[in-house]
């Protein structure tokens, strides 16, 4: 199967949109700063899902799959800072972070299911 029919790539790769539009209203000083940083790391999530569907076994896929967490996690970290400075509203905020939450979710329900086929 295509790391593009997985669903769970298909919802990040619409989070990271959401993310590069949003981050667009970001002050120009922030662009090397926060917005660099929070889209890298958002680019990070389906890209680490991709490169791992594609690799020879599932323990590779396990291990691209807990980076693809890892990166959401940061990338989840870093609205909560751009809300508090002000640069995101509350209801853009809670969106991101709602859309991260569930991704996370499918990661980790992904990420059982591989388990399950190794055991």
């Amino acid at each position: 199967m295509s790391y593009r029919k997985l669903v769970v790539w298909q919802k990040s790769m619409k989070w990271v949109k959401m993310i590069y539009v949003l981050t667009q209203q970001f002050p120009n000083d922030e662009r090397f700063g926060l917005t660099n940083q929070l889209r890298r790391a958002a680019v990070s999530v389906p890209s680490n899902i991709a490169e791992g569907q594609g690799r020879i076994s599932p323990k590779e896929f396990l291990r691209f799959l807990a980076i693809a967490n890892g990166s959401r996690q940061e990338a989840e970290t870093q609205p909560i800072i751009a809300s508090e400075l002000g640069y995101l509203n509350e209801e853009d905020s809670n969106q991101l972070l709602h859309k991260s939450e569930e991704i996370g979710r499918m990661i980790t329900s992904l990420r059982q299911s591989l388990h399950r086929k190794l055991s």
